[in-house]
């Protein structure tokens, strides 16, 4: 008994000094990401990650994280929207995005896309707004971010013969191999300046090439069309060796018209609506 008596608070101290611990614990999520930038205000400070080592021309996947500075707590049930702006010499412009929401499986990471459809120069550059609204009251932070530009096209803008401009974006493959990738892409139409919405049920025609070897294509493509869950144009990409890809494109509207883009022919090398891959 003497034993027991002894044993009996061993165990409920480890017990409860195990339970405080896995109460205190805290779990780093953004160690999978890296961090790009710091926008402030007078009350918080919103830090920007991405699983990219810096924002760039094209799809840029995004996470935002909510700090209060007094408290260094992370605000977890913020309502958040964004805004991004290209300042030109003569005039400004948004680009295609998402909305934001709750990462999935986090408590304090917010998480959308942005596609930067130009790069920034010496002269004009991207500002970014974001608003959040935490109990009712509204905040704001706005500065200016870097965007510079990508080696290789993974983003193009056309307009179709009504003069319509449209917006194009490589998303998938993000690190293509030799062998069958899952293609995808997000198209959006230029509505105004300000406003980019996602172009539903249009059909994209697929032929990838190799410039530097013979311009050859390979077997098993298939035609990239509208996935209504995901919002974006899904199909299959066949690379058969490393090097530069010519992704070639021709897409076509809910009428089955051409809206953009040329056949590849012996006597017509690429489509003038195309991306590129070099891995």
């Amino acid at each position: 008994m003497k034993i027991l008596k002894y044993i009996l608070p061993i165990l409920l101290i480890t017990f409860i000094t195990s339970c405080s611990d896995d109460t205190i614990e805290e779990k780093d999520e953004t160690s999978a990401l890296n961090y790009i930038q710091t926008l402030s205000n007078d009350t918080h400070n919103v830090e920007i990650f991405s699983k990219e080592t810096n924002l760039h021309q094209g799809y840029n996947d995004v996470f935002l994280r909510i700090v209060e500075k007094n408290t260094d707590n992370y605000l977890t049930n913020a309502t958040v929207t964004w805004s991004p702006v290209m300042h030109m010499t003569s005039m400004m412009h948004s680009c295609p995005k998402s909305a934001i929401t709750k990462a999935k499986n986090t408590e304090t990471l917010y998480n959308g896309y942005i596609v930067f459809q130009m790069a920034e120069n010496d002269t004009e550059k991207w500002s970014l707004t974001i608003k959040y609204t935490v109990d009712n009251v509204e905040y704001t932070v706005e500065e200016q971010i870097s965007v510079p530009a990508t080696d290789k096209k993974n983003v193009t803008v056309f307009m179709d013969a009504a003069q319509n401009r449209y917006v194009l974006a490589l998303i998938n493959p993000e690190n293509p191999e030799v062998g069958m990738n899952d293609f995808k892409v997000g198209l959006f139409k230029m509505e105004t300046m300000m406003d980019f919405p996602i172009v539903e049920n249009f059909t994209i025609k697929n032929d990838p090439r190799m410039p530097s070897m013979g311009n050859h294509s390979s077997p098993n493509n298939t035609d990239l069309t509208f996935n209504t869950t995901s919002k974006l144009y899904e199909g299959d990409l066949s690379l058969t060796m490393t090097g530069y890809w010519k992704l070639n494109l021709m897409a076509y509207n809910t009428l089955n018209e051409l809206v953009k883009g040329e056949e590849v022919t012996d006597t017509n090398e690429n489509s003038s609506l195309y991306l590129e891959i070099e891995f």
